[in-house]
Order: structure tokens, then C-alpha cells, then sequence
């Protein structure tokens, strides 16, 4: 059985790091990724896909990569089951084994500033 997914998409907000008490850095990001086909209304519809990047992973996104910026996430699917206020639910997740920043949405004058930097 093979659990895959393969996703390019720009991050819906910038990203934030949360630190377990276990001392594991963890950080939840969604991707806007548009379909491939147009609906029924003559339109592309965009899915937001909610992604969790665990150490490393969460570190370079969150130093390098900031809202509109588009990245390439391969993972896996992972569905957890809890429950809350006596309401059973479900949580669907992608979970990232690799990371590829493909552009950035940096101003003009951001970019100056770092080349100049440099």
C-alpha cells in the first residue's frame, strides 16, 4: 500500500513555529492549491490543504518562507479521530517529508535590501 501526496501550493499565512514540551518544533501551515479543472460555474477553485512540518522542516519554512510564497510539500496522509464537546471528529492532515521552496512573493525592495546585504 503506498500513502503519498504530492502538493504545490502558496502558504495561506505566514508560518509559526510551536515548541512541544517534548522540546520537538512543530508548525501547521495551509496551502492554497488550485484545481486543474474548472466547476461547474466556469471558474478554477482553489482547496486549502492543511500541512504539519515537524522539526527541521518547520524551522526552514518558518526562516525562509513567509505568506504567498509557493512550496512543493511530499508527504504522507494522516487522519486522526478525537473528540470534542461529546462531538466525534475527524482531522485530515498532510504530513511533510519533503520540503521545496519554488519562489518567493518578496517585494522588489526586500529583495534590494538582501542582495545589498550580500
Amino acid at each position: 500500500m503506498i500513502n503519498m501526496v504530492m502538493l504545490v501550493g502558496r502558504l495561506v499565512k505566514n508560518p509559526e513555529i510551536i515548541e512541544r514540551e517534548n522540546g520537538k518544533k512543530v508548525s501547521r501551515v495551509t496551502l492554497a492549491v488550485n484545481r486543474r479543472f474548472k466547476g461547474t460555474d466556469g471558474n478554477y477553485h482553489t482547496d486549502f490543504i492543511d500541512c504539519v512540518l515537524w522539526d527541521n522542516f518547520a524551522q526552514n519554512v518558518n526562516e525562509y518562507c513567509s505568506k504567498g510564497d509557493l512550496i512543493g510539500v511530499r508527504g504522507r496522509i494522516q487522519v486522526e479521530f478525537y473528540e470534542k464537546d461529546g462531538i466525534k471528529r475527524k482531522l485530515t492532515d498532510v504530513i511533510a517529508e519533503n520540503i521545496t521552496f519554488l519562489s518567493t512573493m518578496k517585494s522588489k525592495e526586500q529583495i534590494r535590501e538582501i542582495v545589498s546585504e550580500s
